[in-house]
């Protein structure tokens, strides 16, 4: 089942001599259970690409689809709740509240949705992930890898169908990088995700089941090797 689907999707910027196709014409899809990665120089279209998909932006033409629902076409509330309700997003700087304790961050999901903490979802994503007892530690007390957990494990706790990670592992040493995009990987397969990973660094990449390359604001496939 496509999870997240992007039908003749572009985006562009000013016009006339001005105009700039920050993204072409883009036939795109992921379905459940699958890890993709997106590389690419930057400014070759790749933030552009993956705030349109994330309903950040809407694109110029085309559509995008989410979990079979119309996504880019409807008003911007909507899309705001559509967002909340099926995406989880994972940056480079892992954005924790400062002041929010890792079981906290991830309770945050409730207040914004008005609904109880989930005690036992919330302790075995963090058992998976290996974080379980820093459950009462503040980011500052964190590593950076152990922040990024945090922050998967918040992007899942309120159980999205598409998982978009913008340079997860950017601020990481390699061994951390492969750490965090390792959990991506088996988290993906395990809860039958949709997930899209941004990525520069392509050692990264052999852990995801395609592969596309963005460039001068076209993305093709490229074969896994």
């Amino acid at each position: 089942m496509k999870l997240i689907e992007l039908i003749d999707v572009s985006r562009s910027f000013g016009e006339g001599e001005m105009k700039v196709d920050a993204l072409k014409k883009t036939n795109f899809s992921v379905e459940a259970g699958e890890f993709v990665a997106v590389i690419g120089p930057s400014g070759s279209g790749k933030s552009t690409f993956l705030t349109i998909t994330g309903g950040l932006q809407t694109p110029s033409e085309g559509k995008v689809m989410i979990n079979g629902n119309p996504f880019s076409e409807v008003s911007e509330k909507k899309r705001a709740k559509l967002r909340f309700e099926e995406i989880g997003f994972i940056l480079q700087a892992s954005n924790l509240v400062p002041f929010l304790t890792v079981q906290d961050q991830l309770h945050l999901a409730n207040k914004v949705a008005k609904s109880k903490v989930d005690r036992e979802k919330r302790d075995s994503l963090l058992e998976e992930l290996g974080i379980m007892d820093l459950k009462n530690k503040f980011p500052s007390d964190l590593s950076g890898g152990q922040r990024q957990r945090v922050a998967i494990a918040r992007a899942l706790y309120h159980d999205p169908s598409v998982i978009l990670a913008d340079e997860p592992t950017a601020s990481l040493d390699t061994q951390k990088a492969f750490e965090v995009v390792e959990i991506l990987a088996r988290e993906t397969k395990l809860k039958k995700k949709a997930t899209i990973m941004v990525t520069h660094d392509e050692r990264l990449i052999g852990y995801c089941d395609k592969i596309y390359v963005m460039k001068d604001g076209v993305l093709t496939e490229r074969e896994k090797i």
